[in-house]
């Protein structure tokens, strides 16, 4: 989905602001993403809020790299196969390959993909 120039974000020659709170969320594997600076002339980063469902899907990206950073809720992430402990203010970064999910009540994470959120770099076994 490509963010609207409106309410939501504001383009300049030199940076970009986007209103999260204002982005209408989107399913994903792991519940539902907010994601900001998916617009096509960027191509580095985009950043997400996502909401972790109880039934997140394990998946992998043969490309991007993901650096979640846990804001709230608390749980586990599953990377190759192992459970690590989450909770506020851990942060895990995910390399292209690794099988992953999280899984948690209440656990929203910001999600900083590199580079720019493909949906067509999303892998499932």
């Amino acid at each position: 989905m490509i963010e609207a120039m409106s309410a939501v974000a504001t383009q300049t020659k030199n940076f970009h602001i986007a209103h999260l709170d204002e982005i209408p969320a989107t399913p994903c594997p792991c519940g539902e993403s907010k994601r900001a600076f998916m617009i096509p002339e960027n191509d580095v980063a985009s950043l997400h809020i996502v909401t972790i469902k109880k039934d997140s899907e394990t998946h992998y990206h043969k490309k991007m790299t993901e650096i979640y950073f846990v804001l709230e809720g608390e749980g586990t992430i599953e990377l190759d196969g192992e459970s690590y402990p989450l909770k506020p203010h851990t942060s895990v970064m995910i390399k292209p390959g690794c099988r992953h999910r999280a899984v948690g009540e209440g656990l929203k994470i910001l999600n900083v993909p590199v580079p720019k959120f493909d949906p067509e770099d999303e892998w499932f076994d």
